[in-house]
């Protein structure tokens, strides 16, 4: 039987530790705030070239908006036909951060050169199959992923407004999408 002089303190002794990890996780929600010019220069790198810089700009503060949203053990939506529950795995966010720490060194360099020192950085890296963006083991992986599991991304892999995954009417089913405005991703989505 436990006591309350016992539980008091197991308590009080659990309070401190709880305090630490929240900061910990503070200072890990930070980790954009400080490389947010590393994330651009890779994203620049890394993303298709049509995008241009400020669709590359755009796409990273919105991998920035996803990763300060994550929220681990989160329930997921479990799959047609099965009552399993899934959680969302650990943040990979400080491993991310040390990732992107690890790049500074884009930050200010020629696009070539960039591109040379990502390549460099993910030849150890082994996928055959792009991941989920939370499962990557590489912040450059993850934001590739990120980026691919997009409508912009189908549209400008096929040079059509596909509209992947948005809602058409049965009536435009039989029609081939239409071609995009200058070959460029459409940036109002």
């Amino acid at each position: 039987m436990l006591s309350r002089r016992r539980f008091l303190v197991w308590v009080s002794s659990a309070v401190p530790i709880a305090l630490v990890a929240r900061r910990t996780d503070a200072l890990a929600a930070a980790w954009i705030a400080d490389d947010a010019a590393t994330l651009r220069a890779l994203a620049e790198a890394i993303l298709p070239s049509e995008l241009g810089r400020e669709g590359a700009a755009r796409v990273a503060r919105e991998f920035q908006r996803w990763i300060d949203n994550y929220r681990e053990h989160a329930e997921l939506v479990h799959g047609y036909g099965t009552s399993a529950l899934r959680y969302a795995p650990p943040s990979p966010r400080a491993k991310w951060s040390a990732q992107l720490a690890e790049l500074r060194e884009i930050v200010g360099a020629p696009l070539a050169s960039r591109r040379e020192i990502v390549r460099a950085r993910l030849k150890d890296v082994r996928t055959d199959r792009m991941p989920a963006v939370g499962a990557a083991s590489h912040v450059a992986v993850a934001l590739l992923s990120f980026y691919y599991q997009r409508s912009e991304a189908t549209d400008l892999c096929y040079r059509a407004q596909v509209g992947r995954e948005q809602c058409r009417p049965l009536s435009a089913s039989s029609r081939a999408p239409l071609p995009l405005a200058g070959g460029r991703v459409e940036t109002s989505r």
